[in-house]
């Protein structure tokens, strides 16, 4: 496995990859890999010739009060884990390459990033299109791997690259869920024994929610109260609702393509999942 810190030299070994018409898949990560992120690496593996990993764990996506210094940072275990499933270079870039002095360019998201994660956390999103838009510059993919876990990023990230003419085609890839039911995630980690057990209120209240679409609730307000209900036990809930798949606006009745999405509190740890419904 090919291992790049210098921007230049993954620029290089993508456009040699180019030159023998090897198609690049991409995978971005912030490192702290599980299966969920390796699932997607092996989507990449199986759709391209060749596959590429990045861990950055990107301090302009962090809010001041989040937890950028505890994230986690196993990066050895990590490349274990890429070379065991036969990725073929990893980027690992420096925040000072990312980032250099000076630096003060962004890339502002679509609408559909200003409810929910854009409320609860107003630059997070402007970090995340940023540091993507910079990744793609570094590794022109043809396609990159994003799971529907974190489903408000990828539709910002979807529509930055149709917005913005970026020649890579974005991959949505399936929630890969622990056998428990909870959405696999780097902050899973922070969980205790018994917060894990809290935590699966998360998937059950996505469950109902789908339960009850498929018993013939059209009224989004009850599919909604029913998820909260089912949230009771978390320490907090930032917002559980149900949107337009596309948009990520609010709906009154379930009459056209929706997704369920929760962001809860377990103890200091915040959790996001959702359910197309």
């Amino acid at each position: 496995m090919n291992s790049f810190s210098d921007i230049n030299a993954m620029r290089t070994w993508c456009r040699e990859r180019h030159a023998e018409s090897q198609s690049i898949g991409f995978v971005p990560t912030m490192g702290a890999l599980h299966e969920g992120h390796l699932s997607l690496a092996r989507q990449a593996k199986s759709q391209c010739d060749v596959c590429v990993v990045s861990i950055f764990v990107n301090p302009t996506q962090f809010a001041p009060n989040e937890d950028l210094s505890r994230y986690p940072r196993p990066l050895q275990h990590d490349l274990e884990l890429l070379a065991g499933e036969g990725v073929d270079a990893v980027f690992l870039p420096t925040n000072a390459s990312m980032y250099p002095a000076g630096f003060g360019s962004f890339v502002m998201p679509s609408p559909v990033g200003l409810s929910l994660e854009g409320q609860s956390r107003p630059d997070h999103f402007r970090g995340v299109t940023t540091v993507v838009m910079k990744l793609l510059q570094i590794v022109p993919a043809s396609a990159a791997f994003f799971g529907q876990k974190d489903f408000q990023q990828l539709r910002v990230i979807q529509d930055m690259v149709r917005d913005l003419n970026v020649p890579t085609e974005i991959v949505p890839c399936p929630i890969v869920r622990d056998e428990d039911g909870l959405a696999m995630s780097s902050r899973n980690r922070y969980l205790s024994d018994e917060q894990r057990v809290t935590a699966l209120a998360i998937p059950r209240a996505l469950s109902r929610a789908a339960a009850a679409v498929a018993a013939g609730e059209i009224n989004t307000a009850a599919i909604e109260q029913i998820m909260l209900e089912s949230l009771s036990d978390c320490d907090s809930v930032d917002y559980a609702v149900v949107a337009d798949s596309e948009s990520l606006q609010p709906m009154r009745k379930f009459e056209r393509p929706a997704v369920a999405l929760i962001a809860a509190r377990v103890g200091n740890t915040r959790l996001l999942d959702n359910r197309v419904l």
